[in-house]
């Protein structure tokens, strides 16, 4: 046999890895930008009515600490609902595979010869999976879940909480960092710059057309930052 044939494939034996690796990924990158969106809106909204970065920086800060726990609290009951619901399921096929071996097996089989695979094979594959682990066979094939790999609330919790803080410090540093004269058009473009990057590798991770997504993306943190400087100056002019 050909040494190259006796390699396994390079993307089949981790790609269900890789899947869930670039979905963490991209989840993250949506975090970060919903940071930068919500508190450049806030900030530069806050700042079109007054100059005192004290205020800046304290309306800055609240609108970090809570979207990042509200980021964090939304993520970790999402997926602890869809943990339970994986948990749910795999009792379930727990429960039928000792009850009812029997029939998983052929239904196992059924799943491997709608794929593709001769009635023959079909069984000859379920057997051997189900002789070596057949509760991960039939939650893989028929769940596709990985009764070791479930969704973590605490992983998801942590990493949207630190996605979305690491998006918001760039429009908080930009405002208060700079001249009072400068702060909001350099803030403004500043953050129509990292909303092109981060909406760019969205959109390379999932797969989907860079230059619309990186057009949504501008366009709605233009308007948004639009919108709240607005709301600024007519606070500000009304003497709020």
């Amino acid at each position: 046999m050909d040494e190259t044939d006796a390699q396994p494939h390079p993307h089949e034996p981790h790609a269900e890895g890789l899947a869930t690796k670039l979905n963490w990924l991209r989840a993250g990158v949506l975090g970060a930008n919903d940071g930068i969106v919500s508190t450049a809106g806030l900030v530069i909204g806050v700042a079109a009515a007054t100059t005192d970065t004290a205020n800046i920086l304290t309306a800055g800060i609240a609108g970090l600490t809570a979207g990042a726990i509200s980021m964090a609290a939304g993520e970790y009951v999402s997926v602890s609902t869809q943990r339970d619901s994986e948990k749910a399921l795999l009792a379930k096929e727990k429960r039928e595979l000792a009850e009812e071996p029997d029939y998983e097996l052929a239904e196992l089989a059924q799943i491997y010869e709608a794929k593709g695979l001769s009635k023959e094979t079909a069984r000859q594959v379920a057997e051997e999976l189900t002789a070596h682990d057949a509760f991960l066979a039939h939650a893989e094939a028929e769940l596709g879940l990985n009764p070791k790999e479930l969704t973590n609330p605490w992983q998801a919790a942590i990493s949207s909480a630190v996605s979305f803080t690491l998006g918001a410090l760039l429009p908080l540093l930009a405002i208060v960092l700079l001249p009072v004269s400068a702060r909001i058009p350099v803030t403004f473009v500043a953050v129509l710059v990292a909303l092109a990057i981060t909406g760019s590798v969205s959109a390379r991770l999932g797969g989907s057309n860079p230059r619309r997504a990186v057009l949504r993306v501008v366009l709605g943190g233009a308007l948004a930052m639009a919108v709240t400087y607005g709301i600024g100056q007519l606070a500000d002019i009304s003497g709020l």
